[in-house]
């Protein structure tokens, strides 16, 4: 008689009480030959779902995988574990997750033990786990954004044991593993997590209790880790972090991020980002240390969510309009070549249309190349969900559709600034929908088509900007 096993359920309440250990554990994984054998047939999938943090989560997931010895494979029938890493920093991804998972009911086999398993930032809502066991049975793990490190002990148990369902979310965030296997996505662009979780609390963002409390890598493990991806021939690598801003506050050797991105530079890989910032933390040090080093990418991500103080105030975010409108002024003064994308959201809780015009006026100044735009989307649990809300939904989808309107000239204005002028180019590959032509990102993150061939793959040319289009660019090479 098989029985479900509940190592541990989420708790937000446990969630918010994390407590960061800054001690990293050195992992040492080794699979029996034994265990490898019986796995030699076996195959996994995975899906990715949401942010770069997910994307390096399912690069060691599937690193495990490898070292246990199964295999990757795109069809789903063939597959014997289903990995669906998840987003839920907004209702539609979820929605998109709960379709998925449905889906995969179909494929259950009679004759077959396959494991379903959820993860990621879904993992980690009490009420999305509960909605999982009663509604999705089968889908028989469920493991939170902190147990990556034991998967592969739940994936024995599942396949080996009297065991059908495996629960393990502890909410209880602090370690911080090391030298975890993994198997990268890209040859040529790498991520490196520097510190994990957000101490911010931003009063909609539910990401503080999925993630956890900031943790921040040791410096010695980051500039370890970008020296084996650079003597492996990556050409881009991205720093990776819920607000990597903060990174080294809960360090106690004075360790800062512009610090580390400084020595990061210095190691000479050809092309350095980072993401995401937050405008509280970002220093008048980090400033000067993007502007001095050729080869960190002058294009910053720096949400700013609202132009109205008191949304703002309500948001949680800790600056005003003006505070963020000076520190874009102070970047843009100081970094030459500066692009700069955003985060908007729209319908926050009681927010008036003249609040709302407010974020216009905002756009008109810092005239933004790019910017993520949304509805604000309730989650359960944060303090934004409690507050009443008066604004109907066709209200909130009219200022949604006047922002995208006004910022669409900005972003053609971006646009049409590049046309005429080169840029240097990282070719990724063939185009997605025309063979014929190649792509790749300029060092202000635009994406570019042209013709080429796949001698240039995974290097960084010359490329002439022909034309503007709606997401993308029409270029030329100029390297032959």
């Amino acid at each position: 008689m098989k029985y479900e096993k509940i190592i541990s359920i989420p708790c937000l309440i446990k969630a918010k009480e994390k407590k960061g250990i800054t001690d990293p554990i050195y992992a040492n994984i080794s699979i029996s030959e034994e265990k490898r054998i019986a796995n030699k047939n076996k195959k996994y999938l995975i899906k990715t779902y949401g942010c770069q943090a997910n994307v390096r989560d399912s690069e060691t997931l599937a690193g495990l995988l490898e070292i246990a010895n199964f295999q990757e494979t795109n069809n789903e029938k063939e597959a014997d574990i289903i990995i669906i890493n998840t987003c839920a920093v907004r209702e539609n991804a979820e929605d998109k997750v709960f379709g998925e998972i449905g889906n995969l009911k179909a494929l259950r086999s009679k004759e077959k033990r396959k494991i379903f398993a959820l993860c990621g930032c879904m993992a980690e809502e009490p009420d999305i786990v509960e909605k999982v066991r009663k509604i999705f049975p089968h889908i028989n793990l469920i493991f939170g954004t902190h147990e990556i490190p034991h998967f592969l002990d739940y994936v024995d148990e599942l396949f080996t044991k009297d065991v059908s369902h495996i629960i393990s979310v502890k909410s209880q965030a602090g370690e911080i593993f090391e030298n975890l296997p993994e198997k990268r996505q890209d040859a040529y662009k790498a991520f490196v997590n520097i510190m994990y979780g957000c101490d911010k609390f931003c009063t909609y963002c539910i990401v503080p209790f999925t993630r956890g409390r900031e943790r921040s890598r040791l410096e010695v493990d980051v500039l370890k880790e970008c020296k084996k991806i650079i003597a492996l021939g990556y050409q881009e690598i991205t720093l990776l972090g819920q607000n990597v801003n903060a990174y080294g506050k809960d360090l106690k050797d004075g360790t800062s991020f512009a610090g580390l991105l400084e020595k990061v530079a210095q190691l000479g890989i050809p092309r350095l980002r980072f993401t995401t910032s937050h405008p509280w933390d970002f220093s008048d040090e980090l400033i000067d240390v993007i502007a001095k080093y050729p080869n960190i990418m002058k294009a910053i991500h720096l949400p700013f969510q609202s132009g109205n103080d008191e949304i703002l105030k309500k948001m949680g975010r800790r600056y005003s309009s003006q505070d963020y409108l000076n520190l874009v002024d102070r970047m843009k003064s100081r970094i030459p070549g500066l692009t700069l994308s955003t985060d908007i959201i729209v319908g926050f809780p009681n927010e008036t249309y003249e609040q709302f015009l407010d974020t216009l006026k905002l756009i008109d100044y810092v005239k933004f190349d790019f910017a993520f735009t949304f509805i604000y989307s309730q989650r359960l649990g944060t303090p934004a969900a409690k507050l009443k809300d008066d604004i109907t939904d066709e209200e909130k989808h009219r200022r949604f559709n006047e922002l995208v309107k006004h910022l669409e000239k900005y972003v053609e204005q971006s646009g049409e600034k590049m046309v005429g002028n080169i840029f240097d180019v990282l070719v990724e590959g063939p185009s997605k929908n025309n063979k014929e032509m190649f792509s790749g990102y300029t060092e202000n993150n635009k994406l570019v088509h042209f013709k080429s061939d796949e001698s240039k793959i995974g290097k960084i040319i010359k490329v002439k900007i022909l034309e503007s289009r709606t997401y993308s660019f029409l270029g030329e090479t100029l390297d032959g």
